[in-house]
């Protein structure tokens, strides 16, 4: 992506992902169009949208198999979905069909979560809708919860925390809270990183210059008037907290042309070197993609 010149009307576009308008407006140009929940024709797997603050209206998008055991309940995944904290969103066509694959193969339950976006809600809001549905999910611990499917379903003594990109930073970041403050009913087993959006001001392998200029641009848009790339929750390395991430499994997948690649390959260093007692697994394939493990 590049960054365009502004236009006549002194609108500024941003990546070419966000145009901001003189009056402060924020027009999405991608990651906007979004797909139905319900079942999945190909995969057989159901899902639908539940509004979990009335206040803030945040939603999170549940997933079930076509067929859910009666003896036992399955493990638990709350996605966060990427997008650089700008776009996208837990119905977007990006994330759907595949989180119908994954709920499929993996036989899973998935609440993927739709917080609100940065530059409207800037951070740390989306990171504290990320945690309202952490605490949201956890009242269907004795299976009195607002939300059936969770009750029925969901094992939330073997939960996972899985984003890509910003949402795998949110995953990361969220994990460090639980550490922190435990939520009662939830036991964070592992966290899943897919292509994780981290920075840092200081160089590393796999990451040139211009993309740190770009992704202080980003930051700086989500973030407002922060402490830039060196920011503790973007930048690992920087954060005094790191080693009470809540969890004894990390899994961060990366790809081989992935321009985030260095970090995802230094996070694995940072956490190593931490104190935190866990084990950290890196995995990629040649071709960019990824493939998640759940043990």
């Amino acid at each position: 992506m590049s960054t365009s010149q502004q236009d006549p009307s002194h609108e500024s576009e941003w990546l070419l992902v966000v145009r901001i308008h003189k009056d402060g407006r924020c027009e999405r140009l991608v990651g906007t169009d979004t797909t139905p929940a319900g079942t999945d024709p190909i995969t057989g797997v159901r899902s639908k949208d539940v509004i979990i603050s009335l206040k803030s209206n945040i939603f999170v998008r549940i997933y079930i198999p076509k067929t859910t055991p009666t003896d036992h309940k399955l493990p638990t995944l709350i996605y966060y979905h990427g997008g650089g904290f700008l776009t996208e969103s837990a119905a977007s066509p990006t994330y759907h069909p595949t989180l119908n694959v994954i709920t499929a193969e993996s036989n899973v339950v998935v609440v993927s979560v739709n917080y609100r976006l940065a530059p409207e809600y800037p951070i740390p809001i989306p990171y504290e809708d990320s945690w309202e549905a952490i605490k949201w999910v956890a009242t269907h611990a004795k299976e009195h919860g607002p939300e059936s499917w969770l009750n029925d379903h969901a094992d939330l003594c073997n939960v996972f925390f899985i984003g890509d990109s910003s949402g795998a930073n949110l995953a990361h970041n969220m994990a460090i809270r639980f550490g922190l403050s435990p939520v009662k009913g939830i036991n964070l087993n592992g966290i899943i990183l897919l292509h994780p959006f981290f920075a840092g001001k200081t160089l590393t392998e796999h990451v040139p210059k211009e993309l740190i200029e770009l992704l202080e641009r980003v930051w700086k848009l989500a973030n407002g008037p922060g402490v830039g790339l060196d920011d503790p929750l973007i930048n690992p390395g920087m954060d005094p907290r790191v080693s009470a991430l809540g969890c004894s499994r990390i899994l961060v997948c990366v790809g081989e042309k992935d321009r985030f690649r260095g970090r995802g390959l230094n996070y694995q260093k940072v956490m190593e070197k931490s104190g935190w007692k866990g084990k950290v697994d890196v995995i990629g394939e040649p071709r960019g993609g990824a493939c998640v493990l759940f043990v």
